[in-house]
């Protein structure tokens, strides 16, 4: 299934983030076939953490430089993370159509927002979201970054708690 190697691929840099000390999201924007951009992470070790690094705005801004905007339409985001809603906005105006993703925010997640009661900007956007590909890889990879006494970054947060309880 090739929602499942595009995930796989975004893992690919979630690890690359963790392995850097950073929040272990990564995220590729692919069609059918090739990954034209991708991101991780950035910017959430040391005393204040950047909050606009996130993977997807990563991805977005590579995509960008990229002719695959052109059919935005034809695009999906594999994040290992469920976008938050800063994420969701700039995924939903770009025109891409499709969000995958592994692991549930319960904290920040944006894709349960309900487009009916925003401005037209964003509620005239059809998108379709898969939740939950590769679930398990991902929530492991966040275990990890929790379980490790030097990750501050939502150290004492609902999501760690979350998923440090997850099963």
């Amino acid at each position: 299934m090739k929602d499942a190697y595009f995930m796989r691929q975004a893992l690919v840099y979630a690890e690359k983030a963790f392995a850097a000390g950073e929040f272990p999201v990564g995220c590729v924007i692919a069609d059918n076939e090739k990954i034209y951009a991708h991101g991780c992470r950035q910017a959430t070790s040391g005393i204040r953490a950047n909050e606009i690094d996130h993977a997807e705005i990563l991805a977005l801004q590579a995509l960008y430089q990229t002719t695959a905007l052109d059919h935005p339409e034809n695009l999906t985001v594999y994040a290992t993370m469920e976008p938050c809603l800063m994420c969701f906005g700039a995924i939903l105006i770009s025109g891409i159509r499709r969000i995958v993703y592994a692991y549930e925010d319960v904290m920040g997640g944006g894709t349960g927002c309900d487009l009916q009661s925003v401005e037209p900007l964003y509620r005239d956007k059809a998108v379709e979201i898969v939740p939950h590909v590769l679930r398990e890889e991902s929530l492991e990879l966040f275990r990890r970054f929790f379980s490790q006494p030097e990750n501050n970054y939502w150290k004492d947060s609902l999501l760690a708690e979350y998923t440090l309880s997850c099963r």
